[in-house]
Formats: structure tokens, C-alpha cells, sequence
């Protein structure tokens, strides 16, 4: 892999983890150079928006923007023309008639001062940067998850828009959601007793994606903005707009991309406000050989002091866990909550006999409350700050990290590397459970990549007298695209 220097590294990680500090006493820093570039938002005018990226989420976007009260996209940026001016078409019949106006290049797009806020669908290599440029741009940001691709580049993200006093929320819908929120609340009033681990569930089927190749690029496409602050690498998938997901110059895997929802809800109901002071992971990709890198079978374990948050992901095809596929379970000395979708979920008691529900949501919740505080100019609002964002993302950064930096062991015998951790998690528990689910699927000889338990400093986000690690936290950035210094400060 194309790592960076160490020299690189600790450039980077001495900025973040000065600013990183002073954030951990003083958690909003007030701008003082970019009042100026306050958007003059009233109460009853109507906040201009561009969607940057027309793919499926940005769908999703342009359906939460474009013909909603309060809001319009004027502009759409994609370096795909056609999906680009598509979905300009797609906006004008929301707005009735009004079409955006299709941009290329976010550079340009950010110089227009009309916009008032820039929402952010591209894939996730570009998540940090689009969404920095954009604050430095003066403009709010609301940003899909994961709001970064590597841990540095997030911490960078809350830095320049405390500095900037941006309003910047990121796509975990689930926190604006009345169900989701009256469980968690639940959990924190000690409702099911003292929570002592939480498990996130990813059982979401993945098929091969194809034999690595070199296939050619879907005409239309501005291969040099695609890529951005990633190499410009062969394209090797055969499907390249949504694959991408599973290679890591452009992705994170299904932990970062479905896994990241429930990674964020774990940390949610732990009640943690910072990263974790472990992380552990485990995996591989079974049962075919593709184009893909990333693992469609993984355990991951952060540990928080006594707490413990444990992740599984599934890419095979799998029965549920205690009803579950995708969502989370919390388990509390008196009972345990188990949400299945992202506002729906149910208390059971110790002897599993149903005693609460929740229910209600909607992703309408969520861009509500991105206008609400943009009207008000209070990140404070949100129900999912930046800050909330970049914790979660890394968490599942930290994970894959230890699983890259891994060996391969044969599966009889990684009973034997997971004897030492300990906790509630039952890790072991889990792994047997996971075994179980390979030999359904015929997968019997194998090994897996078993990583180290890396010790974090939560404060700094870096790892403690581990280069090798910490060099991961980022990456190289190719020239032109990289992330501003002016950010970390």
C-alpha cells in the first residue's frame, strides 16, 4: 500500500493533536476572521443549496432539499455529466421547473457566493475534503457518512468548522429520529440498568463484485476530479459507481459504509464522548475472489475502560442474532434493548420478555434540524455535530487498521489469539458464532486476518510509540488535493 512518511505523519499529527487538545477543554471555538462570511439566512428566507455528487445518496438529497420548505437546489455538482445533469432534471420537477444549475468541478462550484449551504453525497475519499473546501468557502455543510476516509482528515473536518463557525451536520439520520432518540435516552436514564457493552450488527449480503480487471471508464466521467485526493489508479471493478466501496484507495469496507450507522448508535448508547482506549479486529474476504479488498467477514472490539463495543460484520449470507441483521443490541444489567431498523426497537427484560417499544422516524427529522441550526447559527442544535460524526467514522478507521496491520492465521487457531481479551464482549462467543456461519456457507479451510490490539490515546487520536499505526491515521494526498494546514490551527 502507498503509505506516508513518517516525517508526513508527524507533521500532520503534531497540528491535529495541538488543535485536538484545546478542543477537548473548549469545544466550540468562535470564529474571529469569518464573520464576513456568515450566511444571511432569516427566519423565512429560503436556504440555497448545492448537492455535490448525483449518485444514490445524493438521490436522497436532492429529495430532502428540492421542493421542501425553506429550501432549493440551485446547483448540482457531479464530474459525471450525465448523472449530473440528470438529476438536475430530477430537481426541477420537485421544484416546479426550477432547474439547478450542473457544475463539474467543486472548485468552481464553491467560488459562487449565491450558496448557502453545500450537501455532500460523493464517495467517501472525498467526504473531508469537499466538505473543508466548502467551509473555508464560508458555506454550512452537510456531509454523508462517514464524514472522513482516515481519522486525521475528520479531526481536521470539526477543526475548520469550529474555526470557520460552520454549521456542519453528517448523514447519521438515526440521531434525529424521535424513536431513536427516546431509546437512547431511555438507556442513559438507566432504563435497562448499567450498560456495560453495546453490539453493532452488519449482516447486510454481499456478492462477488467481479474479477479484478482493467476495464474502461464510463464515458462522461472526469477521471483526474473522481479520484481527487486518491491516486489515479487502473480501474480494476467492473461496476464503478458504486463498488468503489470496497477498495481501499475510495472506501472503507461495509464497516464504514452500512456499519458506520450502527458503529455510531454503540458509541451513542455507551455514552461515550471520545474514542476508544483499545481496538481489535479480525477478517477476511471469503468464499470468492474478486476485485474487492475490504473484508465481508469481520469482528471488530474497541474498549472504553470496563465498556466494550462489539462489531460484526457479514457479508455472506446469514441468520439473524436475537432477531437482529442489521442494527444494535445494548446490554444492561436489567434487560437490553435491541433496535432493528434506525427508529424502530424494543426492551426486553433479563428473561427476554418484551417490556417497551419505540417507533418513529423519518429522514425528514434530519434535514429539519440541519435548517434549524443553519437559521439559528448553532452547531449546538444538531443532533448529529460533526464532532458526532468524526468520532464514529474513526472508530471504524481504528478497526480497519488493525485488521491491515494484521497476519494471517489459521482459523483453528485463532481460538488461541483471543484468549486474552477478556470483557463482556465475549469475543470468543462471537468468533464461534462467526465459524458457525462460515460452514453454512461452505467455507471450512481458511485463515484470517488476525490484527494487534493497538493501544490509542484518545486525546491525541494517535497511537501511543507505534509508527507503523499511526502512519495509518492518514494518507498521501495527491497534489492539488490535499488537506488544507491552514485547518488544523
Amino acid at each position: 500500500m502507498n503509505r506516508p512518511t513518517r516525517r508526513h505523519f508527524l507533521e500532520q499529527s503534531m497540528l491535529a493533536t495541538a488543535a485536538t487538545m484545546a478542543l477537548q477543554s473548549q469545544y466550540a471555538v468562535q470564529s474571529r476572521a469569518d464573520d464576513d462570511k456568515s450566511p444571511k439566512v432569516g427566519p423565512n428566507d429560503t436556504i440555497l443549496v448545492a448537492v455535490v455528487g448525483a449518485g444514490g445518496r445524493g438521490q436522497s438529497h436532492i429529495g430532502g432539499f428540492a421542493g421542501q420548505p425553506g429550501t432549493e437546489v440551485t446547483h448540482i455538482c457531479d464530474c459525471d455529466e450525465r448523472a449530473g445533469e440528470s438529476s438536475c432534471d430530477v430537481a426541477a420537477e420537485k421544484q416546479n421547473g426550477r432547474r439547478p444549475v450542473w457544475v463539474k468541478d467543486v472548485r468552481r462550484l464553491l467560488e459562487d457566493n449565491s450558496i448557502d449551504a453545500v450537501s455532500i453525497a460523493t464517495p467517501n475519499h472525498w467526504h473531508s475534503l469537499g466538505a473543508i473546501w466548502a467551509v473555508q468557502a464560508g458555506k454550512d455543510v452537510y456531509v454523508e457518512k462517514p464524514v472522513s476516509h482516515n481519522v486525521l482528515e475528520g479531526r481536521r473536518l470539526v477543526q475548520v468548522a469550529r474555526k470557520h463557525n460552520r454549521i456542519v451536520q453528517t448523514g447519521t439520520q438515526s440521531r434525529s429520529n424521535p424513536g431513536m432518540r427516546e431509546a437512547m435516552a431511555f438507556v442513559h436514564s438507566g432504563g435497562i440498568g448499567d450498560v456495560k457493552v453495546a453490539r453493532g450488527l452488519c449482516y447486510k449480503p454481499r456478492g462477488s463484485i467481479g474479477p479484478k480487471g482493467n476495464y474502461e471508464l464510463p464515458a462522461g466521467v472526469d477521471y483526474d476530479l473522481w479520484s481527487g485526493p486518491a491516486p489515479i489508479l487502473p480501474l480494476t471493478r467492473k461496476r464503478f459507481h458504486y463498488d468503489w466501496h470496497w477498495q481501499w484507495a475510495y472506501g472503507n469496507g461495509d464497516l464504514g459504509n452500512q456499519g458506520i450507522h450502527q458503529m455510531d448508535l454503540c458509541r451513542w448508547a455507551l455514552n461515550e464522548k471520545q474514542l476508544c482506549d483499545r481496538t481489535f479486529s479480525l477478517g477476511g474476504r471469503l468464499s470468492y475472489e474478486d476485485a474487492g479488498e475490504t473484508a465481508n467477514t469481520q469482528l471488530v472490539l474497541h474498549e472504553f475502560g470496563s465498556k466494550q463495543l462489539v462489531f460484526e460484520v457479514r457479508g455472506l449470507p446469514t441468520e439473524n442474532y436475537k432477531g437482529v441483521t442489521v442494527g444494535i443490541i445494548v446490554e444492561g444489567s436489567e434487560g437490553y434493548l435491541v433496535m432493528t431498523t434506525y427508529d424502530t426497537g424494543t426492551v426486553f427484560d433479563r428473561e427476554g420478555n418484551p417490556v417497551k417499544q419505540f417507533k418513529g422516524g423519518g429522514d425528514q427529522y434530519h434535514y429539519k434540524n440541519f435548517q434549524d441550526a443553519v437559521r439559528k447559527r448553532d452547531h449546538k442544535i444538531l443532533n448529529a455535530d460533526v464532532e458526532e460524526g468524526h468520532l464514529s467514522s474513526a472508530l471504524c478507521h481504528l478497526a480497519n487498521i488493525s485488521l491491515r496491520l494484521g497476519t494471517p492465521v489459521d482459523s483453528l487457531d485463532v481460538p488461541g489469539k483471543l484468549k486474552d481479551i477478556q470483557g463482556p464482549g465475549n469475543l470468543i462467543e462471537c468468533w464461534e458464532r462467526t465459524t458457525e456461519h462460515l460452514k453454512t456457507n461452505k467455507v471450512e479451510s481458511y485463515s484470517m486476518q488476525v490484527g494487534p490490539r493497538l493501544s490509542l490515546d484518545p486525546i491525541s487520536e494517535t497511537f501511543p510509540k507505534n509508527d507503523l499505526a499511526n502512519e495509518m491515521l492518514t494518507r498521501n494526498y495527491r497534489a492539488g488535493f490535499q488537506i488544507p494546514i491552514e485547518s488544523a490551527v
